[in-house]
């Protein structure tokens, strides 16, 4: 099935996107076979471990919009970041991939049983999406994600994450801060840290689409603190420093009380 229609008509979009924090990594790893360097030094593959390549693909200049088709959504992804907060320069290496932008054009949705199902969200709002979602576009002289509305996690309305609101199964969780002492009493380095996996419920979702295509309300509320999965989704930094993860309500384990 076709998942994109071009056409000629042109594609509308604001430019101003809002800031918060998140990373967008290509999960294709470049391979360098073993090398000599200039100095006759031994270059394996360990030195290029973390380095990935990913192309986006080119949209030729005849065609002036582009439909995304059944649940899909076409996202202009916001420019990385060129300063940091204290307004130095970063070269390009330096800035850091966004995880979020603005819809520009969304499909018509998709049939779940006998019901129509509309995309719950709208061009123009600002959406946050995973981190390996989607096809990237280049397209009028801009980077585009085309993707589906399952791989958007949230709404983003203003300039701070802690704002987000989730989509679908999506939770949002504050991240409790990791402890400074062992049960012993000694006093840990930001190194040695554990990275907690305990947070506060901040939003969630409005739930998932049964087989009717109905909503079913997550179990999970605002306000109770939780445990998750280690390695489970979408982690962001708001803009007073507090860490913020965004998962799916089926990586959230258990509820804690006191």
């Amino acid at each position: 099935m076709e998942a994109v229609r071009f056409s000629g008509s042109g594609v509308a979009g604001r430019t101003s996107l809002p800031l918060f924090e998140g990373l967008r990594f290509s999960p294709v790893p470049f391979r360098i076979p073993s090398l000599v360097g200039a100095c006759g030094v031994g270059l394996g593959q360990r030195s290029f471990r973390g380095l990935t390549v990913k192309a986006a693909t080119v949209v030729a200049p005849k065609y002036t919009s582009i439909k995304p088709l059944g649940d899909r959504l076409l996202v202009k992804i916001k420019s990385s970041e060129e300063k940091t907060s204290g307004g130095i320069l970063l070269p390009t290496t330096a800035q850091s991939k966004p995880q979020g932008g603005e819809v520009v054009a969304v499909g018509e949705g998709r049939t779940i049983g006998k019901n129509k199902v509309d995309i719950s969200v709208q061009a123009g709002n600002q959406v946050v999406y995973s981190k390996y979602a989607g096809t990237e576009l280049e397209f009028n002289g801009t980077n585009h994600l085309l993707l589906k509305e399952d791989d958007i996690v949230g709404v983003l309305d203003t300039d701070d994450v802690k704002d987000l609101k989730p989509l679908n199964d999506r939770v949002l969780i504050k991240v409790a801060e990791a402890e400074d002492k062992t049960a012993g009493g000694i006093l840990l380095t930001e190194a040695a840290k554990e990275k907690p996996s305990i947070g506060t419920v901040v939003a969630v979702g409005p739930g998932p689409l049964d087989e009717e295509g109905k909503r079913k309300a997550l179990e999970i509320a605002p306000g109770g603190t939780v445990m998750y999965s280690k390695y489970a989704g979408s982690e962001f930094k708001s803009a007073d420093g507090s860490d913020y993860i965004v998962l799916r309500a089926s990586d959230v384990m258990a509820v804690l009380s006191v």
